[in-house]
């Protein structure tokens, strides 16, 4: 198969009644899920332009989905846009992609004016009304690994680049699914978080790909969640650290059906992950490593846990890692040095730069290998905090403070100080650094790498992913520091 859409014509004719997606607002089987991609796929291959490029303005919901398989499906790029951002990000990202039409919730057209981008702006109920006047014809064709998805990373630097995927990349993803996770066309799986993040849509996607069914929460809550699980029907769920924690505050994984957990965020805390293996022994979990360039590096399994708790997991079999010092020479096990990744899953690169990614791509984590071939992150390179000419991490300094009961969650970034260059800042959300707090991390780790200013927040900014937003949560600092001056 060429395509991440070529499956549906096989599981409409073998499951036409299939659920493909339930959505809180309706059920779609495998026959109509078929049936609107194709037409989602033709509408777009009518629409002449040399531009295949089509972004969107939506939440959660089917509708999202086929455009997007849509747009796969017609060798078109797809562009999910985040309803989150103000009207002038949106604008930047638009101008950015260069997009050959937009589609918008009609709830965002109010704040959407349609003058300010040169594209055709159609809402929702608009381009609806256009699909249902559209007759099935001949099944779309399309270029053999066409770009299809564009999205949007900030990197360290706060400015916008976007990233692009063929669908090879992605099918190759699919088989790695299936071999290490596990997941068939019997899995019924929750996707608990917004598709506007990679791993939330891929985890839809994928489960379309191999004909399981797709429950999709409009907006993550950890009632909803639970009340998604207690139907008895959900087999695999896909969250990230924040929403695992919250779920396990009230409880949500008590029970005897079997569930696996896939996660992905270097900020789940062991004491977290030790409380689901021992309390919740009918729940299974994958934690694994991975950025939206690289696709899936590494994974922690619930018994991988067991023996190495700290680690981000073994490689997956289709891929290779060196970790290099600053002359590229490979580095000896439990030595610390630059990430270096091959694989077949990788990104096309960047949007506008004209030279193809490397064999041999590194994202800047930094981390190590243990003679068993475990990987091991200390953090991200472009994140690190010089102090006084010494090298710190926050992630080393996060993962202490998240064991504290009294943390909630925290960050640590680093702030600009005319005498040492710069300062490591505490930033903890919904709490205080105490005398314990302050004494862990004294107690783990070297002196030069305890916090030097402590700032509490009501709530962390957030990515669309529900991570911390690391460059505005430093920017938030910054400010915070330069009032109390």
């Amino acid at each position: 198969m060429n395509r991440i859409t070529d499956s549906y014509a096989l599981h409409a004719e073998m499951n036409p009644d299939h659920i493909a997606i339930i959505d809180g607002k309706e059920r779609v089987t495998y026959q109509e899920w078929y049936e609107r991609v194709q037409t989602s796929a033709q509408w777009l291959q009518r629409t002449a332009h040399e531009k295949k490029r089509v972004a969107f303005l939506l939440t959660n919901g089917a509708s999202f989905l086929q455009i997007f398989a849509g747009a796969a499906c017609a060798g078109w790029t797809a562009i999910p846009l985040d309803p989150r951002w103000g009207h002038e990000e949106c604008v930047e990202k638009l101008l950015l992609s260069e997009a050959a039409l937009v589609i918008i919730e009609d709830r965002y057209m109010k704040r959407f004016e349609k003058h300010s981008v040169d594209m055709p702006v159609f809402s929702l109920s608009e381009w609806k009304e256009r699909m249902s006047l559209i007759t099935q014809g001949n099944k779309s064709d399309s270029e053999n690994d066409p770009v299809f998805y564009m999205g949007f990373t900030s990197g360290s630097t706060g400015s916008p680049k976007a990233f692009i995927r063929r669908q090879q990349s992605w099918i190759e993803s699919f088989r790695t699914t299936a071999v290490t996770f596990g997941i068939t066309h019997q899995d019924h799986v929750l996707i608990a978080g917004t598709l506007l993040s990679s791993h939330f849509l891929y985890g839809a996607i994928s489960t379309l790909y191999f004909g399981g069914t797709v429950t999709l929460l409009e907006k993550f809550t950890p009632v909803k969640a639970k009340k998604a699980l207690e139907t008895g029907d959900i087999t695999v769920m896909y969250t990230v650290p924040t929403m695992t924690e919250s779920l396990l505050q009230i409880n949500v994984f008590e029970g005897d059906n079997p569930l696996l957990v896939i996660s992905s965020g270097a900020d789940w805390g062991i004491s977290s992950k030790k409380q689901l293996v021992t309390n919740y022994p009918h729940v299974t979990f994958f934690d694994f490593y991975g950025t939206s360039e690289l696709s899936f590096v590494s994974y922690l399994s619930s018994n991988d846990f067991l023996q190495k708790p700290s680690s981000v997991g073994r490689l997956f079999s289709s891929i290779q890692v060196e970790v290099r010092r600053a002359d590229q020479s490979v580095c000896q096990p439990n030595e610390t040095g630059r990430i270096y990744v091959k694989s077949p899953m990788s990104f096309s690169g960047y949007l506008h730069e004209v030279k193809p990614p490397e064999e041999w791509l590194t994202v800047y984590d930094m981390g190590w290998m243990d003679e068993d071939g475990y990987l091991y992150m200390s953090g991200r390179e472009n994140g690190m905090i010089v102090y006084g000419g010494l090298n710190i991490f926050p992630e080393e300094i996060e993962r202490v403070l998240n064991e504290q009961p009294e943390v909630k969650r925290s960050i640590v970034v680093g702030v600009p100080d005319p005498y040492w260059g710069e300062i490591p800042v505490a930033i903890i959300e919904e709490g205080q650094q105490t005398k314990t707090v302050r004494q862990a991390v004294k107690e783990k780790l070297a002196a030069y790498k305890m916090p030097k200013k402590w700032l509490v927040i009501d709530q962390m900014i957030e990515t669309s992913g529900g991570k911390i937003a690391r460059a505005s949560m430093k920017k938030w600092a910054e400010e915070q520091l330069s009032c109390k001056q």
